[in-house]
């Protein structure tokens, strides 16, 4: 992984805390709109989370296995994540 490992991992760390913190609101039956205005906040966390990595596998992850021969695989697996992202 090219990405700065720690930013990833600090990422990672938001949005367990985040989730934490959804957690409790849940269990003590705070106001819905909150509760869901918190979930939002994890899910663009999470978006940008998925995009640092995706950057950093089409930097480096990539070019290196074209240049490695892998091309089919790589542009395979490009395709599941393209599907996994709902874009189909």
């Amino acid at each position: 992984m090219r990405a700065d490992k720690k930013d990833v991992l600090k990422r990672i760390s938001y949005i367990e805390g985040h989730l934490g913190g959804i957690r409790k609101m849940v269990e003590e039956d705070q106001y819905c709109v909150d509760i869901l205005r918190q979930t939002y906040a994890v899910r663009k966390a999470i978006e940008k989370l998925e995009a640092v990595i995706l950057e950093d596998h089409l930097q480096g992850c990539v070019p290196t296995g074209i240049r490695e021969g892998r091309e089919e695989q790589v542009i395979e697996e490009l395709v599941q994540l393209y599907n996994l992202a709902g874009n189909r």
